[in-house]
């Protein structure tokens, strides 16, 4: 018994050892940022399992970005003002309390001050007395007189007398002091409620974009409008292509933004959006989509984020407007739908179809590829899809004969060689 025991320690402890031996080395991987890890290559990333996109910017608009371990808060203090119209809207209206009343409360305090050190709560019924401001006999009252001051508002009834001079210069104080916090609050008030944001929000956007012929090329579109009769003014549209990508050198470069050319060399980047407008950007070499085909195009990870600018008309403020597009919302082969029609006198736009798009014919290969077949057979990308599919299938047609006439041969060779044998 004790040797078996002893035998099944002596297993256990080599198995320990072994497994000690065996155990891989701890290697530490260098820490990369969240966004760095959901987005690292395939032959990268461990996690090969198919993951939602996430977007950059949301389709209203919104950066999906938020900001961490900013260990300089300071710098927020330095630009109060800005600091301030960006708070949320019941944050700024309880700063807009809480600077009135604490400058009240605080100027009414001093008032108080001054009005107990001279003595004149203990002359309230001394008609022989003259106090530093009249009708003063408690703390209400100089918090009374204190809003009465800043506010200019004057009742007539509480009056500062000629024989207080700290209280003159308390009032000449107050008055500057005053001014300068309306002039601060009021102005901080009026550029929240006169923001443009609210502007943007009657910009539209279409839900997708898509990719068919158009003019010979093969083109990348989407559809912008505007709800409002009063125009936007130098409107100017952007696109930016925001993909992760390797440099040759090894860096991993996370939400790569490359500029979309749609129009910017030719003027057509500048807008005049009285009505609906569709956006085409030509995918030509110098396009990010060029190499890109049908069947590549659900397995790229990018998104499209496109930029609308322009001063509004009525405040003649800078608005901005933006939305973008990923792969599953990118329809290959479709075209939008006309919205504007010719009516008595005037032309109406149908907003109920500006989101609709019909099925369109448009090769499923790459332009890259398209340029090739064109070059190949020295005719230009405007050949129809259906030429493209009847020359192939005519040369497929025309080799499938060539093989039956060969088949034939063949099977007959072989019948006369038959022949001659048995003879």
């Amino acid at each position: 018994m004790a040797k078996l025991t002893e035998s099944m320690t002596n297993v256990l402890e080599g198995d320990s050892m072994d497994q000690d031996v065996e155990s891989p080395v701890a290697i530490h991987q260098p820490k990369l940022p969240k966004q760095a890890r959901d987005d690292l290559p395939r032959h990268i990333s461990r996690d090969r399992t198919k993951r939602k996109i996430q977007r950059y910017v949301r389709k209203d608009g919104k950066c999906n970005v938020h900001h961490g371990n900013v260990r300089e808060t300071y710098r927020y203090l330095t630009d109060i003002f800005t600091t301030l119209v960006d708070l949320k809207w019941r944050f700024n209206l309880l700063i807009f309390v809480m600077v009135y009343t604490v400058t009240w409360l605080f100027f009414g305090m001093i008032w108080w001050l001054i009005a107990y050190i001279r003595g004149d709560m203990d002359h309230i019924e001394d008609p022989s007395w003259t106090p530093c401001v009249t009708n003063l006999n408690g703390f209400v009252s100089a918090f009374l007189f204190s809003i009465e001051t800043e506010t200019t508002i004057g009742y007539g009834y509480r009056v500062i007398t000629d024989k207080c001079p700290e209280g003159i210069i308390l009032l000449l104080i107050q008055s500057v002091l005053g001014s300068i916090v309306n002039a601060f609050m009021v102005g901080c008030m009026f550029v929240k409620i006169s923001q443009p944001k609210k502007r943007a929000e009657t910009l539209v956007f279409s839900t997708h974009a898509v990719i068919s012929m158009r003019d010979g090329k093969l083109c990348l579109m989407f559809r912008v409008g505007d709800l409002r009769n009063s125009h936007i003014v130098e409107a100017s549209i952007r696109a930016k292509l925001i993909k992760s990508k390797q440099t040759s050198e090894g860096e991993f470069i996370p939400l790569n933004q490359t500029d979309i050319n749609v129009g910017y060399y030719t003027g057509d980047d500048r807008l005049f959006l009285v009505s609906p407008l569709i956006i085409s950007h030509e995918i030509n070499q110098q396009s990010p989509f060029w190499e890109i085909s049908k069947a590549q195009l659900p397995k790229e990870e990018l998104e499209i984020v496109v930029i609308l600018e322009g001063m509004v008309e009525a405040t003649g403020m800078t608005c901005q407007a933006r939305s973008s597009y990923i792969t599953s919302e990118i329809l290959w082969g479709y075209r939008f739908t006309p919205v504007l029609t010719l009516e008595d006198g005037f032309y109406e736009v149908d907003y109920n179809s500006f989101h609709e798009t019909y099925e369109t014919s448009t090769p499923s290969l790459s332009a890259k590829e398209l340029a090739e077949l064109a070059s190949r057979a020295e005719m230009p990308l405007s050949w129809s899809v259906s030429s493209k599919l009847n020359q192939h299938a005519e040369l497929e047609t025309e080799e499938e004969e060539k093989n039956q006439e060969e088949q034939t041969e063949r099977n007959g060779d072989v019948a006369n060689l038959e022949n001659e044998s048995k003879v």
